[in-house]
């Protein structure tokens, strides 16, 4: 039996979403070994696209099943009015698993989306969104001039080459230290990504006057909500490993991927002191940073087998 009226029925409106959803996916299962300076990497990642946000916008944090520390802090943000959407997991569902919820629930027109171990300068949503809207059919612009595997952005290319108004390049436009920004805070070996380089060329579209790089990462995006939908749900068996099949399926379907020619974000990786940022956020500064030194061989042995050792009881205790 219902005694009286619902009071919802009497309210005439309801708060409108963002155009734009700002969304993180978060899993940080302990504080300790790999985990260790994870929640300070959080911490600094949501204080930036809380400071540097120069657009509207509503953030949606979904949490993988972390630490009740993680939770804890998370759920105080929310409380806060700093999280508008909160989605908690019982269970740890992968990346693949989380990007199948947020695409399918983010209220906005374009999502934002970007791993949360990621900083973000000053005006990046406004630099990111000009791509968007500037270019026809675009899946994915991401935030750094970057390298990316031609084949997941063949549509990108074909649209250039149909269209008079664009030109395609191919050489070494980006620096050593461009690629080794974004490489080194991977956990890349210094000599290997040099090698690495030495053989691929990058790929340069100037459309309108202004250069652009071919190709996006999956760590940062922004697109627009209805190229995302069209290519749910993503295959998800593993936690990790499948992520490229966004950018398979995004290419697929015709969408163009693309990357601006200027630094708009910084990916972070599990430390930050590696990547030039403090425990407070602070950007230190990167010119002059000691790179990574030689390693004497039964060092770097031992290195290897003590991570064997640590990945095996990681995967023993959270498996």
């Amino acid at each position: 039996m219902r005694v009286g009226q619902n009071p919802a029925k009497f309210i005439q409106e309801v708060p409108q979403p963002a155009r734009v959803t700002v969304a993180t996916v978060v899993y940080i299962p302990l504080l300790s070994g790999y985990f260790e300076q994870s929640l300070d990497v959080l911490k600094i990642c949501l204080n930036s696209i809380w400071d540097h946000t120069d657009e509207s916008y509503d953030l949606m944090v979904f949490d993988n099943a972390s630490c009740p520390e993680v939770r804890q802090y998370l759920l105080k943000m929310q409380e806060k009015g700093k999280i508008q959407y909160l989605l908690l997991s019982e269970e740890n569902i992968g990346k693949a698993g989380a990007w199948n919820v947020i695409f399918g629930a983010a209220p906005g027109e374009v999502i934002a989306y970007a791993d949360s171990d990621v900083y973000y300068y000053p005006g990046w949503l406004t630099a990111q969104l000009d791509v968007l809207e500037k270019f026809p059919n675009v899946g994915m612009v991401t935030g750094i001039p970057m390298w990316s595997p031609a084949e997941f952005s063949t549509s990108t290319v074909q649209w250039a080459v149909n269209n008079p108004d664009a030109e395609i390049e191919r050489g070494e436009f980006l620096t050593w230290e461009e690629h080794w920004r974004h490489a080194r805070s991977l956990g890349g070996d210094e000599q290997k990504v040099r090698e690495f380089f030495a053989d691929v060329e990058d790929i340069r579209l100037t459309y309108q006057g202004e250069h652009y790089y071919v190709g996006a990462g999956h760590f940062q995006f922004v697109g627009f909500k209805r190229a995302f939908q069209s290519v749910l749900p993503i295959p998800n068996e593993r936690p990790m490993g499948q992520v490229r099949l966004l950018d398979v399926a995004i290419n697929e379907k015709g969408y163009l991927r693309l990357s601006t020619p200027e630094w708009w974000v910084q990916h972070l990786g599990n430390r930050l002191s590696e990547n030039g940022f403090n425990a407070r956020g602070a950007l230190t500064n990167l010119k002059g940073r000691e790179r990574n030194r030689p390693r004497i061989l039964h060092w770097q042995l031992a290195e290897d087998f003590l991570y064997w050792i640590y990945h095996r009881i990681f995967e023993f205790l959270h498996r």
